[in-house]
């Protein structure tokens, strides 16, 4: 505090809501002529926006290729810095992105990759609704029941298969059995295939007309008494040798 008769500086006693009075007005004005300012509209440069390939060449870098999905578009960033979006096919990620960042210095400068990473997507980050446990249970139950019903049909169908298999090689064996002389056997007669036997047949009389049945007839009765004095001599032959035994 001055005393008595000490000089006082004007600016000394100036009060202390007066004194950044001229520089807040000088900052307010800065603000508004800013403001003011209109703001510049950020144009996508076509020869970053149409590097695809670039940027797939760069994700192949760090992630297989099976994981990068199909293009999502593009964002703006800065003048002559554009980042394309890719679907990810990462298991894990859901509704993530992969984000390629490319530029260039110049017009007649070659688009070059400033970064890529895989970035969450809007929803991924959220959790999904609460969904209480009785009915997660029941979805689960329904789950397996149908689980089975497929199981028991799938073994059904292996069972019919099996039973066909079985079936076909039964008739298989069946066949082979069959001997080849059955083939005609509803065609013979006294063992001999009439179908074979070439004569003419008249339908009117209902006899064979080149067939000769008296010649017929005597070949079958001199057939049959050679057939018993074979069997005499095979009695003679018998009686002979019984004799010899005696001696």
């Amino acid at each position: 505090m001055p005393e008595l008769g000490d000089e006082v500086d004007p600016a000394a006693e100036t009060p202390a809501g007066e004194t950044g009075a001229p520089a807040d007005a000088a900052a307010e004005g800065a603000e508004a002529a800013e403001a003011a300012e209109p703001e510049v509209e950020l144009v996508a440069d076509p020869e970053l926006v149409a590097a695809v390939p670039l940027a797939r060449q760069a994700l192949a870098e760090i992630t297989p290729e099976r994981t990068i999905g199909e293009p999502l578009g593009h964002v703006v960033e800065a003048p002559g810095v554009v980042s394309l979006l890719f679907a990810s096919l990462l298991p894990g990620y859901p509704d993530w992105r992969w984000t390629v960042t490319v530029g260039r210095t110049g017009d007649d400068e070659e688009p070059t990759v400033l970064e890529a990473e895989l970035m969450p997507g809007d929803g991924s980050l959220l959790a999904p609704d609460w969904v209480p446990w009785s009915e997660r249970l029941a979805e689960y139950q329904a789950a397996q029941e149908a689980l089975a019903a497929q199981e028991a049909e799938s073994a059904e169908d292996e069972d019919d298969d099996e039973s066909d298999d079985d079936e076909s090689g039964d008739d298989a064996d069946a066949e082979d059995d069959h001997d080849i002389h059955d083939l005609h056997a509803g065609d013979d007669l006294d063992g001999v295939d009439i179908d074979s036997v070439d004569v003419d047949f008249d339908e009117e009389t209902d006899v064979d007309s080149d067939l000769d049945l008296e010649a017929e007839e005597a070949a079958a009765l001199a057939d049959a008494d050679d057939d018993e004095s074979d069997e005499g001599d095979e009695d003679d032959d018998s009686d002979d040798d019984e004799s010899d035994e005696d001696e």
